[in-house]
């Protein structure tokens, strides 16, 4: 459905480009997970697809159709869930629901049943009547997202959607979007949190200082990074695991350290020779790259504002 083309974007006075030849693909009945660290170019990015920004360098494509003659003809194909609460914290469920319903004009039966279908969709029932400042963080996700579904869009775009939630309610919501993906639509979903990625996303793009790093199936980058031994113990260093293999990481919060194992290498060679040397093996774990753990290896460790 969605076709990003060669999009470049640079802020004026900025030294550096916010989006550098940034494209993807995003197809109905998939979800597509967007990582990157903060700075990365992905509000840029959103920021686009959602029409905020016009193309400068570079083409967006809806069905073939340039994005501004698409929301031209039909302005609510496209709808963001963003990261900030978008509702009137001063209004019922009920209000700010008919007043959004309004503004996407929708009327009558229509309007009614748009309304009702998506309170039941975020299971509002309950909070109809509640002022929505009155709402836990959970059902204020619930409201953002019952307003997002109004206009049945065809593209979705949730910008870190779980942000503040408890876990049944992150549950729920994962649950709910996936379900969406499923019935047709076509997801761009932002998170920090690589375990929502892993759980909901068929397709993920790793985007970082505004250039695609990785585009690929989310099975086919977890297979990418090959086998990686994860092992602690004491007298450990970057030098003796070098030998082992390549991108060899220092210890996380776990305190595991983490190899890359080269060919000709197997978990039992380094544990053995671990042995051999007297350091004491306090844990030691092996198996595929996690996302977390490749999304590190091509981001770096370093922080970022």
């Amino acid at each position: 459905m969605l076709s990003v083309e060669h999009l470049s974007h640079h802020y004026a006075g900025a030294a550096d480009a916010a989006l550098t030849d940034v494209s993807l693909k995003a197809a109905r009945g998939s979800v597509l997970g967007l990582l990157g660290p903060n700075g990365a170019g992905k509000t840029t990015l959103l920021a686009h697809l959602g029409g905020a920004l016009a193309p400068r360098q570079g083409q967006v494509l809806i069905d073939g159709e340039p994005l501004a003659r698409v929301r031209e003809r039909s302005p609510t194909r496209i709808a963001l869930a963003p990261q900030d609460h978008a509702f009137y914290a001063t209004l019922s469920v009920r209000e700010n629901l008919a007043c959004f319903a309004a503004a996407c004009r929708l009327q009558g039966a229509r309007r009614r049943a748009r309304i009702d279908d998506c309170v039941r969709v975020a299971q509002l029932e309950r909070f109809i009547d509640t002022r929505a400042d009155r709402l836990s963080g959970g059902l204020k996700r619930r409201l953002n997202l019952a307003i997002t579904l109004l206009a049945e869009p065809e593209l979705l775009l949730f910008d870190e959607p779980t942000v503040g939630v408890d876990p049944q309610s992150r549950t729920f919501l994962l649950e709910t979007i996936a379900g969406l993906a499923r019935a047709g639509a076509a997801v761009i979903y932002t998170s920090h949190y690589m375990e929502e990625i892993e759980a909901i996303a068929d397709r993920v793009l790793i985007l970082d200082h505004g250039r695609v790093l990785r585009d690929d199936t989310l099975d086919g980058l977890l297979h990418s990074g090959g086998s990686v031994l994860r092992l602690a113990a004491a007298g450990l260093d970057a030098d003796f695991l070098a030998g082992f293999g390549t991108e060899v990481q220092a210890p996380g919060p776990g305190g595991l350290w983490s190899v890359h194992l080269a060919p000709g290498h197997s978990p039992a060679s380094v544990l053995s020779a671990v042995e051999a040397r007297g350091w004491r093996i306090t844990q030691a774990e092996y198996g595929r790259y996690t996302l977390e753990h490749l999304f590190m290896a091509l981001t770096q460790r370093s922080l970022r504002d």
